[in-house]
């Protein structure tokens, strides 16, 4: 199946990320005036509403533009910028790349056999695993939003204990705020994914039971949980790993 693929490669970017800041505690406690309190030596972690922007992509791979910093303060957006957000991480070139990997590995698993082999075979499984990914996105970070008054970003907390970190960013995909900042249930979420699904059936011919669907939402899900997690600790990934790069050019020559 297509997206249990899909599930596994995430899966497995995630296990080859996070043990690279895994091994380093990240700060945990807020010190006076909110400021995070670090040990000696370790890198300053500012506040969320003083951290850079999130990066547009995370690895320069996976889209990242509904990304936003927790702060205090509560902006909604507009209608629109649901829709751009959306779109944005709709038709990224990168995942051109990534339904291109997909559909090679239907390929080579004869996935939807109904597709057939060769060259007719790869460009129905690239075009539907890129479907896939548009349609989710469009339904549970525009449409499902702009009609539920939901917003569909992930706000990132940037600092505390890292199995607590995790445990918010994955649980984000089932807690939501609303447009006027409340927090609740995440309908955009899962009804958004399942009239995707739902859509799927139409050109998924081997994979229209009742079982099939609630597979594929219960892992599209899952995918989006991992995903939020991703990028929830890749700014420190990412800090880790220019600290490494830059000791290593400063460090003496013997």
């Amino acid at each position: 199946m297509i997206v249990f693929k899909r599930l596994l490669a995430t899966t497995l970017l995630g296990a080859c990320l996070l043990p690279i800041v895994w091994g380093q505690e990240v700060s945990s406690e807020n010190g006076p005036a909110g400021t995070a309190a670090t040990a000696p030596g370790a890198p300053e972690i500012k506040p969320a509403a003083e951290q850079a922007p999130p990066d547009k992509r995370v690895f320069g791979v996976l889209p990242n533009y509904r990304t936003a910093n927790d702060t205090a303060v509560y902006t909604p957006i507009t209608v629109k910028q649901k829709f751009i957000i959306a779109s944005k991480d709709s038709f990224d070139y990168p995942l051109l790349m990534l339904g291109a990997a997909i559909a090679g590995i239907g390929q080579w698993s004869n996935e939807n056999p109904s597709f057939g082999q060769g060259a007719a075979g790869f460009a129905r499984r690239f075009g539907t695993s890129y479907a896939d990914q548009a349609i989710g996105n469009m339904m549970t970070e525009a449409i499902f939003p702009a009609f539920l008054h939901e917003d569909p970003r992930y706000f990132r907390r940037g600092q505390g204990r890292k199995w607590g970190r995790a445990f918010y960013a994955a649980s984000r995909v089932l807690v939501t705020r609303t447009d006027a900042g409340n927090w609740r249930f995440n309908y955009s979420e899962v009804l958004g994914n399942a009239a995707a699904t739902a859509i799927s059936n139409a050109y998924y011919p081997d994979n229209r039971t009742v079982l099939a669907n609630v597979d594929k939402l219960g892992q599209q899900i899952a995918i989006d949980a991992i995903s939020q997690v991703l990028k929830e600790f890749w700014p420190d990934v990412k800090r880790k790993l220019f600290q490494r790069h830059r000791d290593e050019a400063f460090a003496p020559q013997r």
